[in-house]
């Protein structure tokens, strides 16, 4: 587990407003790791945060193996919504497979868009899942 690192201020209200939310979503870093995911996506992932901690988000995703939906063929982190965000600096959205942690394999949607604190300066990541 990797050690807790100040977070910017833009991670700490992301953070706030996630964990009002009812709908499951994820927050990462400007690195790419896991800094947070609400109560709601508990049930999606079948864990919680305090349970799995700070992370690389692509050892954190690695656990439940995103699929493509017509392929069945792994999606990379850079072809992911959340890779995308992180690396391109802009939204996006998919449908995957994946398996939660109880072995069942379903369909999530997936969006997810950068957080930048100026306009140049990437803070990180909201992604939100919808099981379909």
């Amino acid at each position: 587990m990797a050690v807790a690192r100040p977070k910017h201020l833009v991670l700490i209200l992301a953070r706030e407003f996630a964990s009002n939310l009812a709908t499951p979503t994820m927050i990462t870093d400007e690195r790419g790791y896991l800094v947070f995911f609400n109560e709601a996506a508990e049930e999606v992932f079948g864990r919680s945060y305090s349970e799995v901690g700070e992370m690389p988000y692509d050892d954190w995703t690695a656990q439940f193996e995103p699929r493509a939906i017509d392929t069945d063929e792994p999606i990379p982190l850079e072809q992911r919504p959340t890779g995308i965000a992180l690396n391109e600096r802009r939204a996006a959205h998919e449908r995957m497979l994946y398996t939660s942690a109880d072995g069942v394999a379903r369909q999530v949607a997936v969006t997810a868009f950068p957080l930048f604190a100026h306009r140049d300066e990437l803070v990180g990541t909201v992604t939100i899942f919808w099981r379909e």
